[in-house]
């Protein structure tokens, strides 16, 4: 049951509706559902919400350093919050994963993905939650980071799996 779900991005206007934020993207829709409002928490370089789901409580985060250093912020949380590595999920972009589709890992490795990798680091394992959103490959010669650092187009926004990515995690936490 996750008591800790991290969606990450990067912070500012400057990346907003990109592909690399389809994580905050999520979480945050997770939070207006349930009703829940952010907090700026300093010391941890990230905003938080949290409350109960069915009893439990839940913290949702998006860190607001860039993706590369989201590691911090989660160890910082999870030792404020005394949350086990195994009560974690990360939702994060995935470009392996075709657009609209999502990927449930309860371990794995970083597959490449920097935000993954300085999670795994910070938190010393590999053994907690992944919700993988699609935002699907680059096009041909289109270089990764002008992929993923791209905006979403109004018919890639409306197929990334929100709803559906909301739901997967209410049930895990129920």
């Amino acid at each position: 049951m996750p008591a800790l779900i991290v969606g990450i991005g990067n912070p500012g206007k400057k990346y907003e509706n990109t592909r690399h934020n389809a994580g905050f993207m999520v979480v945050d829709a997770l939070a207006q559902q349930l009703g829940w409002n952010w907090s700026k928490k300093f010391l941890i370089n990230a905003l938080v919400t949290e409350g109960n789901i069915d009893g439990q409580k839940v913290i949702l985060a998006k860190p607001q350093a860039f993706m590369n250093l989201s590691g911090q912020a989660t160890g910082k949380l999870a030792k404020k919050y005394k949350v086990d590595p195994s009560d974690i999920v990360v939702v994060y972009d995935d470009v392996d994963i075709d657009l609209g589709k999502l990927r449930w890992r309860d371990t794995g490795s970083a597959g490449g993905h920097n935000g993954m990798k300085s999670i795994i680091s910070v938190l010393g394992t590999q053994d907690f939650g992944r919700l993988r959103v699609g935002i699907g490959a680059a096009a041909e010669h289109v270089p990764l980071e002008d992929h993923v650092l791209g905006k979403l187009s109004k018919k890639e926004k409306e197929q990334l799996p929100i709803d559906e990515a909301t739901a997967m995690l209410l049930e895990k936490a129920a």
